[in-house]
């Protein structure tokens, strides 16, 4: 009976220890185990955490004295000594003490508080506004003094996803776009959302704001050490909520000003790609990439969709059907599902393209060709 009880215990001893060690090993695995608030790299987020802190030791202080207060009362008041409890009803100055001990507490942890605040909120006399509006599942920068306007969408390769390859250091937190700020400078965000609630949030400038539909947000920064600072959607935003990352990238003075004329370049090229004449196989190559980067994930790269889910494109009425209605359908979205309107999100060559390559993809080979001339005359 000793050996069967010895053997258990045995047992039992080595699972406790094998879930120790997982639970205290696999974190490190994946990222680093980080238990109290980053400090960031602007003032602000310095200021956000120093007041956290003095705020902790406060709590901490409080806990000691109210709980050794508790455990000296148990142990040297106890009934098996003798001690016999005192009546302290109505007493003047007791009410006095735990009136007033806890009114100084408050206003010593509320005027640090209040001061930070009122910082956090003044986002006047701004050097650069930018407008960031959340969609399902990707971010728009709309730079509202110079023009620059584009999405940022994660480029987490899809094997990473399903685990068919290994994850890298920035799984799930890399972006084809990234924003792009200046050193040193203050930036204003209005932050807003196209369909439902989302959050920008980037941990290292203590920046954390609600993308509401309707309703504009405002928060700011002056970033001072230039680099890649990483964030994602802080609310629950529906289905692939975790693939909605957040890269701004911060750059000096003279390099963002270079990084401005460039977008605003490229953007110029895009708008005068929709006036050449494309044929077929060059709307099918670049409708590929745009179908794989914006459609794959719902509809899947074959066109047959998610059973009970998505829709199949392959073989569908709308694909094979007419031509407006397909491209309506892709321009503006169909309300109450997850389809979206993507004529704010993709080019007038980018929409004429990926139709085309839907309606000759998969095997339904029609022939049809939509040209980027018809797409820009729509969108205007």
């Amino acid at each position: 009976m000793n050996l069967i009880l010895s053997a258990k215990n045995l047992s039992r001893i080595c699972s406790y220890a094998t879930v120790s060690v997982l639970f205290f090993t696999v974190p490190t695995v994946y990222a680093d185990w980080q238990l109290n608030m980053r400090e960031g790299v602007t003032e602000i987020s310095r200021a956000i955490y120093d007041l956290h802190m003095v705020i902790f030791w406060i709590c901490v202080a409080i806990a000691i004295i109210v709980f050794g207060v508790m455990l000296y009362s148990v142990i040297y008041h106890r009934k098996s000594r003798g001690a016999k409890a005192h009546n302290f009803h109505e007493n003047l100055y007791v009410e006095i003490a735990w009136t007033v001990i806890p009114m100084v507490i408050l206003i010593g942890m509320a005027v640090p508080a209040t001061g930070t605040l009122i910082k956090m909120y003044d986002a006047r006399e701004s050097d650069l506004d930018i407008q960031v509006t959340g969609y399902q599942w990707k971010w728009r920068y709309q730079y509202l003094e110079s023009g620059v306007d584009f999405f940022s969408s994660l480029t987490t390769p899809q094997e990473q996803i399903v685990g068919d390859a290994e994850k890298t250091e920035n799984y799930l937190l890399e972006v084809d776009n990234p924003m792009v700020i200046p050193v040193g400078l203050k930036v204003r965000f209005l932050i807003t959302a196209n369909d439902v609630i989302h959050s920008w949030w980037v941990p290292d400038f203590a920046v954390k704001k609600d993308a509401i539909p309707g309703f504009i947000n405002e928060s700011w920064t002056i970033v001072e050490e230039p680099g890649i600072y990483r964030g994602q959607c802080a609310e629950l935003c529906g289905k692939d909520h975790g693939f909605m990352p957040i890269v701004v990238e911060v750059k000096s003075k003279a390099d963002f000003d270079i990084w401005v004329s460039e977008q605003l370049l490229a953007q110029a090229e895009k708008a005068k790609s929709a006036e050449k004449r494309w044929n077929l196989d060059e709307l099918m190559v670049l409708g590929e990439e745009v179908y794989t980067k914006s459609c794959a994930a719902c509809h899947q790269a074959s066109g047959e969709g998610i059973p009970g889910v998505f829709p199949a494109l392959k073989g569908s009425l709308i694909v094979q059907g007419d031509p407006a209605a397909h491209i309506n359908l892709v321009l503006n979205g169909k309300p109450g599902t997850a389809m979206q309107a993507f004529i704010d999100q993709l080019s007038a060559t980018e929409l004429a393209a990926v139709i085309t390559y839907e309606r000759n993809a998969w095997g339904d080979s029609l022939g049809d060709i939509i040209s980027p001339s018809q797409i820009a005359k729509m969108k205007q």
